[in-house]
């Protein structure tokens, strides 16, 4: 069984370097990364395709010329007041809050939003679920996912911070007898 992922292609937000809004769109090297993908995508079969409910995600996805089922457990991480802002305006506006968050990354739950265990425990809730069909399935989702998924290979979410997913990029994850593992990364 295959777990194909597409990250959304550039966004607004990606350009600025500000916390993902769940309402921004593509840019125009964003659509053209997601057409690249396209082509690429042509190399890979999947039964069944599941979307995060972001416009970046449902405007990739129509680009990709697909549709599928919209799953809110692939949707990325909830950044609550840290939403819309720099990582230094962050600093700025919310020095405990930004201290608490770095101290104890994966466990601190940003006020009004999650913590990156929170997003884990979805995203592992989601892909076990996926593995009893054992279907090939395509998810069209987002950076904190894809690494979040890729932890999961290891069951152990401390390896999040060793890997980088690029706008319109196809991951992989295969799993033969129970066994998971990364097939491509950032293809």
């Amino acid at each position: 069984m295959d777990i194909i992922m597409v990250r959304h292609g550039e966004s607004e937000d990606n350009v600025v370097k500000v916390f993902s809004r769940h309402d921004i769109g593509l840019t125009e090297k964003g659509k053209s990364q997601i057409l690249d993908a396209k082509a690429r995508l042509s190399r890979y079969n999947f039964e069944k395709v599941y979307f995060s409910p972001f416009d970046r995600t449902i405007e990739s996805l129509d680009i990709l010329g697909l549709q599928g089922s919209l799953e809110p457990r692939i949707r990325e991480i909830n950044f609550g007041i840290f939403t819309g802002k720099t990582y230094e305006e962050i600093l700025e506006m919310y020095p405990s809050e930004s201290k608490a968050w770095l101290d104890d990354t994966n466990n601190y739950r940003i006020p009004e939003g999650e913590s990156l265990l929170d997003v884990y425990i979805r995203v592992v809730d989601f892909l076990e679920e996926a593995l009893k069909t054992d279907e090939d399935v395509l998810l069209v989702t987002h950076d904190c996912v894809i690494r979040l998924a890729l932890c999961w290979v290891f069951d152990e979410m401390d390896y999040f911070f060793k890997f980088k997913i690029d706008n319109g990029s196809i991951t992989v994850i295969s799993i033969d007898n129970k066994f998971k593992f990364i097939k491509s990364l950032n293809n």
